[in-house]
């Protein structure tokens, strides 16, 4: 009887290669696998911060104040990565309230933070100072992380503009009277009409993506 024949050290070589290879390339796959579950998570993520973040803004600037209740104050200022504006506040039996919130970028971090309630013109003055010069941010909530930059733009006049310039506008004053020489004797007959912008662009750029993401509100209850 012949002695079975076994592999030789080059057989075993070869085997041994082949399935490193094999071996090698499974990793990788599996390696994608993983990879691509982690960034489709993560974008789901960002996605689903942005949808509340766009939720919160919305509840927030359907209850924005408007100038006349505010003695033609300003109501809003939108700049690059800060928004701060005022709204009304509904007290259950009790009355309605004015309130600065402020949505601003930090490190990376949008947050939002809320001021205390007033009832007068002169505390909402003090309250809209602080929250302008960020003397307070204590009572800042943080909406979303990866938040690259924050731009605005406005719906005024039938068509699209920065914000910037719509937030120091100055109020239009006109004249109600048909005859001109009343409007110049007394200003009983005049009225001082400031016709805010009616809309606001919100664009959030978020970190690693290729395009910002677009929302448009409509400024007040409809």
């Amino acid at each position: 009887m012949k002695n079975a024949r076994g592999f030789t050290l080059i057989e075993l070589l070869v085997a041994i290669t082949v399935l490193a290879i094999v071996a090698v390339l499974g990793w990788r796959g599996l390696d994608g696998i993983v990879r691509s579950r982690e960034q489709l998570t993560q974008n789901m993520e960002q996605t689903r911060g942005t949808q509340l973040t766009f939720a919160q803004m919305q509840s927030d600037l359907e209850q924005i104040a408007d100038k006349p209740l505010l003695r033609e104050r300003q109501n809003m200022l939108a700049e690059s990565n800060r928004l701060v504006f005022v709204r009304t506040v509904l007290v259950e039996n009790s009355a309605s309230q004015l309130q600065v919130v402020s949505y601003t970028i930090r490190d990376g971090v949008l947050s939002r933070s809320e001021s205390q309630g007033a009832r007068d013109l002169l505390q909402l003055d003090g309250l809209w100072k602080s929250a302008l010069e960020q003397s307070n941010t204590q009572g800042a909530v943080g909406l979303q992380a990866g938040v690259a930059n924050m731009e605005f733009r406005v719906w005024e006049g039938g068509g699209w503009r920065q914000a910037a310039s719509a937030s120091s506008t100055p109020p239009k004053t006109e004249c109600l009277d048909p005859d001109p020489n009343k409007c110049k004797d007394t200003g009983a007959k005049a009225s001082t009409r400031a016709e805010g912008p009616t809309g606001l662009e919100i664009s959030l750029q978020i970190q690693g993506q290729p395009a910002p993401l677009v929302k448009v509100f409509l400024l007040g209850a409809v």
